[in-house]
């Protein structure tokens, strides 16, 4: 049993942002904004540390119920107000609160400690029975969602029910009589579902609460969260109790969500939205439309000069764009919360370069502070204007930006709907009247979010921002039925499956597919990019194989080409034909000819490449794949056969005959080919060995396209790569033969040009030899996806679809090894394979070229053990770039920190 020992309940006049990892980042805020002298209501918060223990023994710190005790009469103290007495009751929200920001992924409860009692003197407190019913109808149905387990809708749908039968829309025209009469009815779900009566005990709904609020740690919403965001489950949530204040208690009561920025722009400029006569959770749950925040200019000049200055205030504190939650209560201001701000990656490059200008941090600061995920949504597709044009294409309803970027799909109306399609492999867009915590999973499966109700700040539009979907929110025009599963827009109908287009930058909804082109990047951009680049030891290089892919490298400031796959030439249609006749025919001569016809085609690709490329390096990797995937698939060939055999029985007939002969034919060589193994099979060195005439074909290939371009003036460096040596006796026999074409073909044109022959390293044997590779080899390129494969013994095309999912989800990996670069094992053959090749020769470079290379974790991985460069996609190469800085300032601050002696 876990056992805790230390604090476990710290009043905010005790807390600071320092104490994020005990506190939660919304208690060690709540604490900094409280020392800063903002009006924060009191409150106190508990440990993250009391989570994990009842995560552990799923029960609560014996001690924790008295320091509860404690603080809460301290905070009693404090408003003048006692917890559960009928005559000046005390409420409080109970809020979660982990150490990194995962914004309504787990629970909040409003208005505790309500009852009867209670109920009546907050009525004689407020003089506003209409407010105090309000209040509880809330607490209800909030506390029963969260703690009892019964599902909000069932309560909403009460609550709705009455509206229509009262002839209203919104909630704040249900006066007092029929609140009461509402709270009567959630009281009685509640008993009916739970066979026990709702909790009045205040104490009792505390304990609950904060009970509840430990468990939605482990939600299955906050797990995908955590998941696709990287965060460790061991975290736990740090739970916040603070004193209410009351934004519904009139028209000059108010609460509102604002950014010292604007999250999807950029533009430093307050951004918000507020409601008055609310409470939060209509704000951010997209309860009303809210207004825009500005408009609180007008309505409360003082209440917004005093936020600007606020806001201002915590901006310049914290240095970095601040999320924050108010309340004004009978013209009042309260700060109930800040964080750092989600943003877009537009957002997050523009406010990182002109923080820079302001004086407000360091280039360095400005480099760390992007996420480089976050880089990819400044290459999100938009809208292709001619085609609109072309079509003559209307929207057919406009909503709020809240999240930039164009995303075409089939309507879905439910997240599990999302999720079966993606994996079916349509595109979706997730159609909701709003979204709610729990649709997170299929928000993620969708190309788009679209909502009818909600603002800029609602659930759909943060969580949308923060995983780079395009979003359109609050679109009223739409009438959604999701059980039915249409949508209404004016006199049309759209059902499930129905295409439409949204674009998040503009709001605009289009109903039919457009078509999409690449976002252009802007000079925030590269501002950003000439900062990473003096920082960054790594050099970054893009996996490229035709002209078009490198000079988008280019564009994105790759510095060369680390991996080009010859074979992928290979399976173009004018071109697979010889292919193949080089592969079957038993024929040296036909072969020959064959290869001469390939060798023409070939030299042509690298002369493209190398133009584009204008003297940067181009790493070739030889001919990798087994010959069968050349070839028509066996499988089809024997059903082909039998019918043509069931033809000829029936039917007869010379050209029936001659067809099934050719065909039996190719199946037979087609079955020569076959592996049982065949990724572990005749592929790579080993083709190259016993093939050579292929290899040897692509070098002559290689080099008189290299020198044709060096005769046009241009500058080139070819590194031709030999995949898959496991031993250096394949290694030398593959690299003599070939060194010889080369030499015989630079000889012929009597021009010079520098060449390297370097490995692949893939196989856990050549790792482990490095020493003696190196020998031969000039260069090393790790070939991470076959070196994962081999040192796990997992076949990825098998692995993916059946266990690795489960065994990321059930700890027994702590990611997808094809995602992100094992380091204990396969990491620990690559750091020895660079150790043992640079001691056989000083100086080797090396280099990645699996998908790796454009994961950042694992580019941090490759700057820790001495790397020269990573390969990547084109579109990964920025994100390379910022990793790569980013890497290279961790470890600049790792050894500041070690020579100081911290």
């Amino acid at each position: 049993m876990q056992t805790v020992n230390a604090k476990l309940v710290y009043n905010f006049e005790e807390a600071n942002a320092s104490m994020r990892d005990l506190l939660g980042g919304k208690g060690a805020n709540l604490g900094e904004m409280t020392q800063l002298g903002l009006p924060v209501p009191p409150g106190f918060t508990i440990t993250t540390e009391a989570c994990r223990y009842y995560s552990a023994n799923n029960a609560v710190p014996e001690a924790l119920l008295g320091e509860i005790k404690v603080a809460l009469a301290a905070m009693e103290k404090k408003v003048e107000k006692r917890f559960g007495d009928p005559a000046r009751p005390l409420l409080v929200s109970v809020r979660s609160g982990a150490a990194v920001s995962m914004p309504g992924m787990m629970d909040t409860i409003l208005n505790l400690g309500l009852n009867a009692e209670t109920l009546r003197g907050l009525v004689a407190a407020s003089g506003d029975a209409r407010f105090a019913w309000d209040a509880y109808r809330r607490f209800v149905m909030m506390f029963s969602d969260v703690v009892l387990d019964i599902p909000k809708a069932r309560f909403e749908k009460i609550f709705t029910d009455a509206k229509r039968a009262l002839g209203v829309k919104l909630d704040t025209e249900v006066p007092a009589e029929h609140l009461e009469k509402v709270c009567g009815d959630f009281r009685a779900l509640v008993e009916k579902t739970r066979g026990e009566t709702f909790p009045d005990d205040p104490w009792t709904q505390l304990t609950l609460a904060v009970e509840a609020v430990f468990r939605s740690w482990n939600n299955d919403r906050a797990k995908v969260y955590r998941k696709n965001e990287g965060i460790s489950d061991a975290m736990g949530t740090a739970v916040n109790i603070q004193a209410m204040v009351f934004g519904n208690l009139g028209l000059d009561c108010g609460t509102g969500v604002a950014f010292t920025r604007d999250p999807s722009t950029g533009e430093n400029a307050l951004y918000g939205e507020y409601l008055m006569n609310a409470q939060g959770e209509d704000v951010v749950a997209g309860v009303r439309t809210p207004i825009p925040l500005a408009e609180l200019r007008v309505e409360n000049p003082a209440i917004y000069d005093e936020f600007c200055k606020v806001g201002e205030r915590l901006e310049q504190h914290f240095h970095d764009m601040m999320d924050l939650e108010f309340t004004i209560e009978r013209g009042r201001l309260y700060m109930l919360q800040c964080r750092v701000g989600k943003r877009t990656g537009a957002a997050a490059v523009r406010m990182a370069v002109e923080m820079v200008g302001e004086g407000l941090i360091t280039k360095a600061g400005a480099v760390q502070r992007v996420k480089p995920a976050l880089l990819d949504q400044l290459l999100h597709p938009r809208i292709n204007e001619s085609d609109k044009k072309k079509k003559g294409v209307t929207a057919i309803a406009t909503g709020l930006a809240a999240s930039p970027g164009a995303a075409v799909g089939r309507i879905v109306f439910h997240a599990n709907d999302a999720v079966a399609e993606k994996a079916a492999g349509q595109k979706v867009l997730l159609v909701r009247e709003e979204t709610n915590p729990d649709d997170v999973h299929g928000m993620l499966s969708a190309e788009g979010v679209l909502t009818a109700r909600g603002g800029k700040t609602s659930h759909a539009a943060v969580v949308a921002r923060g995983f780079g979907i395009p979003c359109v929110a609050g679109c009223e025009d739409l009438h959604i039925d999701e059980e039915a599963g249409t949508m209404v827009v004016g006199d049309r109908t759209y059902h499930a499956g129905d295409f439409l287009t949204l674009d998040g930058t503009t709001g605009a909804v289009y109903a039919e597919a457009l078509a999409l082109e690449p976002a252009q990047v802007t000079g925030d951009f590269g501002t950003l990019m000439s900062w990473c680049d003096e920082f960054r030891t790594l050099g970054v290089r893009t996996n490229a194989d035709n002209p078009r892919d490198a000079a988008q490298a280019i564009a994105f400031g790759a510095q060369g080409i680390g991996l080009c796959r010859t074979e992928h030439m290979f399976f173009e249609a004018d071109r697979l034909p010889i292919v193949r006749d080089m592969i079957l025919t038993n024929d040296e001569r036909q072969r020959e000819a064959a290869l001469a016809k390939l060798e023409v085609v070939q030299q042509a690709d690298f002369e493209g490449i190398f133009r584009v490329m204008d003297g940067l390096p181009v790493t070739i990797r030889l001919i990798d794949p087994p010959l069968h995937e050349f070839l028509p698939s066996f499988e089809d060939l024997v059903k082909q056969v039998t019918e043509l055999k069931l033809a000829a029985n029936v039917l007869g007939g010379h050209a029936i005959e001659q067809l099934l002969d050719e065909k039996q034919a190719l199946l037979k060589a087609v079955e020569f080919q076959r592996e049982s193994n065949p990724m572990m099979g005749m592929r790579g060195v080993r083709l190259s060995i016993m093939m050579p005439g292929l290899v040897k074909m692509q070098t002559r290939a290689i080099m008189r396209a290299a020198i044709k371009v060096k005769q046009a003036g241009i500058e080139v460096l070819p590194e031709i790569m030999i995949p898959l040596v496991g031993h250096i006796n394949e290694l030398s026999l593959v690299k003599g033969q070939l060194e010889q074409v080369a030499r015989e073909v630079l000889a012929e044109a009597g021009v010079e040009v520098p060449y390297k022959f370097g490995t692949m390293i893939e196989i856990p044997r050549a790792a482990l030899t490095a020493d003696q590779i190196a020998t031969e080899a000039e260069f090393f390129s790790f070939g991470t996806n076959d070196l994962t494969q081999m040192t796990f013994g997992y076949s990825r095309d098998d692995a993916e679809p059946k266990f690795l999912k489960s065994y990321v989800d059930m700890k027994v990996l702590d990611a997808n090894p094809f995602e992100t670069v094992d380091q204990i094992g396969v990491g620990r053959l690559m750091r020895l394979a660079v150790e043992e090749g640079r001691k056989a020769r000083p100086g080797l470079k090396c280099g990645i070229c699996g998908e790796h290379g454009g994961d950042p974790e694992s580019i941090a991985f490759c700057h820790e053990i001495g790397l020269d460069y990573v390969s990547c996609s084109p579109f990964r190469v920025p994100i390379a770039r910022l990793a790569a800085a980013q890497a290279a300032l961790k470890a600049k601050a790792g050894e500041a920190s070690q020579a100081s002696g911290e």
